[in-house]
C-alpha cells in the first residue's frame, strides 16, 4: 500500500490540497474537531479575482503588489492572479455559492487597497464559513481523504535527510508516529502569539515551530499584518472582526473627538492599506479610542453583514445607532517556511502551503481578500503536484524525530502574547525589540524560541518597510 501523504491543518489551503491530491490516499491531520475552529471560517472580507467588466490579473497584480510595499516574488504573484478567475470557478463546482445581483452576475466588493471592486463573496461578510462548508463536506464524500482529529502535531519525522512523517498527540497525551510519503504544513498564521489578534487561539506558529526545529528555512517573519478593524471588547484575546467591506460600503473611521481618521493620511482615505489604516487606528486608541461610523448602511445591515452584526449585538452594540469600537489586532502572517510555488522548503519531503508558507506572494504587506486565494490557488497546484508523484510503501525504520520542545504554562505564554504585541505591533521601535529579545533570550518553551527568532528578524531589518514600521 502506497504511503499517504501528510497535511496537517484542516483549514481552507490543507483541504485544497487534499482535495487536489486525488486519488492520491491522504490523511489529514488537524487540533480542531470540527471546521469551525479553523482561522479560515473566520474570514469575512471575501476572495479577490478579477471577474468584473474590464478586470485583469495584471490590474491585481499591481494592487497586490503596491500593497506589499513591492517586496512581493512576481512569479508567485502572477500565478495567484493568473489562477484567481480559475479558484473561483473551481469553489464554484465544490457547491460554494457566491452572492449575486438580481441579474445573476456576481455581486462583487471593494476593499482596502484595491482600485477597484473585484471581491466575491458568499453569505455577506460569512465567505470563510461557506467555503469552509463546503470543502469540508467534499472532503468527507473523497475517498481518497481520512482525517485524524484532535492531533497536536508536535515532531517531524526525519530520514535520510528527508520529512516522512510526524509524531502527534492525542487529547488523552498518548504519543503517536504517523509515517507518510511527504508532510504538509498549512497549520495557520502565528495570531495567537499575540494579545489581540483575530485569530483563533491556537493559530500560534506550530507549523513554523516544527520548520524550525527541523533546519527548514524561514522567511520574512518580520511581517505581521495586524486588521485594523477588529471589535474592541476589554478582555478577550481573540476578538471578532470588522470587516474591511464595511468600509468599502461607505463606513468611516473616527477618532475619540469625532474626527474622520483617514482624512489627509492617505488618498484612498479610509480604503487605504492595511498596514497604513492599523497604524492610524493604534495611535487613535492610545489617545482615547477609535471607531467606525457604519450608521450610513441603516437598516440592510443585518442582511449585508449577518457576522458583524450579531457580534456587535452580542456585545450590546447596534450598529445601526452607534459606531463601532474597534482596535488593531494581528491578522495575518506575511512570513512564514520559505517555500517555493510550489510549496516546497528547503527540506526535502516537507512542504508547506497557505499562511504558514511563505512564497513571498504577499511582499511586506498583504493585500485584502487575497488569503483565501492563496489557499486555494497554491493548495491546488501542490496537491496536484504531489499526486502525481511515484507512490511508494510506508518505511517505519530508519527515523529520527525532531521535536518542537515543551510549550509554556498559560502565565508565561499570556506574557508572551502582551509583550508581542507591544514590541512587534503596527508601531515599532529597536528599542523595544531589543528589550522583548533580551526577556526571551533565554526562554524555554517552543513559544519562547519562536518569539526570539521573529523579534531578530524584525531587528535585522533595520528600515521601515510595509508593516513592518518602525517609529524611531
Amino acid at each position: 500500500m502506497n504511503a499517504p501523504i501528510l497535511i496537517v491543518g484542516g483549514g481552507i489551503a490543507g483541504l485544497a490540497t487534499a482535495l487536489a491530491a486525488a486519488p492520491t490516499p491522504v490523511l489529514l491531520l488537524t487540533r480542531a474537531r470540527e471546521g469551525s475552529d479553523v482561522a479560515s471560517t473566520l474570514a469575512q472580507g471575501g476572495i479577490a479575482a478579477p471577474v468584473g467588466d474590464g478586470d485583469t490579473a495584471q490590474a491585481h497584480a499591481h494592487d497586490t503588489c503596491v500593497a506589499g510595499s513591492q517586496h512581493n516574488n512576481p512569479a508567485a504573484v502572477e500565478r495567484l492572479t493568473g489562477d484567481a478567475v480559475a479558484a473561483v470557478e473551481w469553489l464554484q463546482h465544490q457547491g460554494v455559492a457566491f452572492d449575486r445581483d438580481p441579474g445573476g452576475a456576481l455581486q462583487l466588493g471593494r476593499e482596502g487597497g484595491h482600485d477597484r471592486a473585484r471581491i466575491v463573496h458568499a453569505g455577506g461578510d460569512a465567505t470563510g464559513a461557506k467555503v469552509m462548508q463546503a470543502l469540508v463536506t467534499a472532503a468527507r464524500r473523497a475517498p481518497h481523504i481520512h482525517r485524524c482529529a484532535g492531533l497536536d502535531v508536535t515532531g517531524l519525522l526525519l530520514r535520510d535527510g528527508h520529512a516522512c512523517g510526524v509524531h502527534a498527540l492525542d487529547a488523552y497525551g498518548h504519543a503517536e508516529r504517523i509515517h507518510g510519503c511527504a508532510v504538509v504544513l498549512a497549520t495557520g498564521g502565528i495570531g495567537g502569539l499575540f494579545a489581540r489578534t483575530s485569530n483563533p487561539a491556537d493559530a500560534d506558529g506550530n507549523g513554523l515551530a516544527l520548520a524550525l526545529a527541523a533546519g527548514a528555512a524561514l522567511r520574512d517573519l518580520e511581517f505581521v499584518q495586524f486588521h485594523p478593524t477588529a471589535l474592541a471588547v476589554p478582555g478577550l484575546h481573540s476578538l471578532p472582526l470588522v470587516t474591511e467591506a464595511l468600509r468599502g460600503a461607505g463606513a468611516r473611521l473616527l477618532d475619540a473627538e469625532g474626527r474622520p481618521l483617514m482624512d489627509g493620511v492617505h488618498p484612498l482615505a479610509d480604503l487605504a492599506p492595511r498596514d497604513v489604516v492599523a497604524r492610524q487606528v493604534w495611535q487613535a486608541c492610545r489617545e482615547g479610542g477609535a471607531w467606525l461610523d457604519a450608521r450610513g448602511i441603516g437598516t440592510t445591515f443585518p442582511a449585508r453583514f449577518p457576522t458583524v452584526f450579531a457580534a456587535c449585538m452580542q456585545h450590546d452594540i447596534d450598529p445601526r445607532l452607534q459606531p463601532i469600537p474597534v482596535t488593531p489586532a494581528a491578522h495575518f502572517h506575511m512570513g512564514g517556511i520559505a517555500v517555493d510555488t510550489d510549496g516546497r522548503s528547503s527540506l526535502p519531503g516537507l512542504y508547506a502551503v497557505g499562511e504558514a508558507a511563505c512564497n513571498g506572494v504577499h511582499g511586506a504587506n498583504r493585500l485584502a481578500s487575497n488569503s483565501l486565494l492563496e489557499g486555494v490557488v497554491f493548495g491546488r497546484r501542490l496537491g496536484t503536484l504531489l499526486g502525481a508523484l511515484p507512490g511508494t510503501g510506508a518505511r517505519h525504520g530508519g527515523c529520527t524525530l525532531v521535536r518542537r520542545g515543551p510549550s509554556l504554562d498559560a502565565i508565561r505564554i499570556a506574557g508572551l502574547r502582551e509583550t508581542m504585541m507591544q514590541a512587534m505591533g503596527p508601531v515599532r521601535s529597536g528599542k523595544a525589540l531589543q528589550a522583548a529579545l533580551r526577556q526571551y533570550q533565554a526562554a524555554d518553551g517552543w513559544q519562547g524560541e519562536l518569539a526570539r527568532t521573529l523579534l531578530a528578524a524584525a531587528l535585522r531589518r533595520t528600515q521601515s518597510l510595509g508593516a513592518h514600521f518602525l517609529a524611531d
